[in-house]
């Protein structure tokens, strides 16, 4: 989109700055005027949303995903004696045995072990329990033989500010010719400018008329948006202000073209210009705009044609552009 690589960057932000459901973070900056812009964020939200609904909910929220092949792995499995769990902890009951049922293998056993000879104090947030021996009915390792796999689901989530980046875009996208200021200009790649080229016809004359109506509806028909500008300022004033809007391509109807049938197309960044015959002009403006071609590639292969009133072969013209896969 026209922004240089120099003026973009990554970054991951402190701990001190994540937001509470992320865990992880990063922005895309782009350097402005006004510094460093974050337009892009791209936040690492994990399993929080869906864990936060199902603590709400009290209902499971997750994810099944088949297995081709059944996994048999072995598991310490507590059971409880509900009845004296549910007199012990009444209310907090089902969040203790959640919390049991929830450790890992390693934290099951060392319970176990310290039941034999002592009780063992369960954390459970900011709260504790005191669980006791009869609490506690059996302690075993099973086998468990999976034909799903069960997971919470991760969620990262980009978050692109529009505004900020057609902002960057333009900022970053700002030209001025060079020794001369007052000459602006908007240096849009082709892909992403609104109008990809201009048909200008040198004069008032009624004679430029069909061709630049049989340029227009070609270009239409390919799907490139096009500007007529037929006013009656010069040439290079409307080359100027098509310059300053972003149109990267500009076609010229001249008195050469009534000649030979062929017409300038100039480059708005170069300012390069090459003459193109008319049945060919608006494929060329095609391949330029999806990057297939460019004027410089053509000005190697063809050099600049300038009629000084010797009439020159359309077919030799012809025969220059055979030269380049356009």
């Amino acid at each position: 989109v026209g922004i240089p690589d120099s003026n973009l960057r990554f970054r991951q932000h402190l701990n001190n700055e994540m937001a509470h459901y992320a865990c992880d973070c990063w922005d895309a900056e782009c350097k402005t005027t006004y510094g460093w812009v974050e337009i892009v964020g791209c936040a690492d939200r994990s399993c929080f949303d869906l864990n936060a609904h199902a603590k709400a909910t009290s209902t499971k929220l997750v994810a099944q995903q088949k297995l081709d092949t059944p996994i048999t792995r072995e598991i310490t499995e507590v059971t409880l004696n509900k009845a004296a769990v549910g007199k012990a902890f009444k209310k907090q009951a089902g969040q203790v045995t959640e919390a049991i049922h929830n450790m890992s293998d390693e934290d099951k056993l060392k319970m176990q072990e310290q039941l034999e000879s002592d009780t063992y104090k369960l954390v459970c947030g900011d709260d504790s329990y005191e669980i006791t021996p009869g609490m506690v009915a059996k302690v075993a390792r099973v086998s468990k033989t999976e034909h799903v796999r069960e997971f919470v689901p991760s969620v990262v989530e980009p978050s692109f500010g529009i505004g900020r980046i057609l902002y960057c875009v333009l900022e970053c996208n700002f030209k001025v010719r060079e020794n001369d200021e007052k000459r602006t200009w908007l240096d849009l790649p082709a892909l992403i400018a609104p109008t990809k080229c201009s048909v200008l016809p040198l004069s008032s004359c009624e004679d430029f008329q069909p061709f630049v109506e049989t340029l227009s509806a070609q270009l239409r028909k390919l799907g490139i948006p096009c500007k007529v500008d037929d006013s009656s300022g010069s040439i290079g004033r409307r080359y100027t202000r098509t310059d300053e809007i972003g149109i990267p391509f500009g076609i010229t109807v001249d008195f050469d073209t009534l000649k030979f049938q062929t017409v300038t197309v100039r480059d708005r960044n170069t300012c390069t210009q090459i003459r193109v015959p008319v049945s060919e002009t608006a494929d060329l403006i095609n391949k330029l705009c999806t990057a297939q071609n460019d004027l410089d590639r053509c000005q190697g292969k063809i050099p600049r044609i300038y009629f000084t009133g010797n009439r020159l072969s359309l077919s030799l013209l012809r025969f220059y552009f055979s030269l380049v896969s356009f």
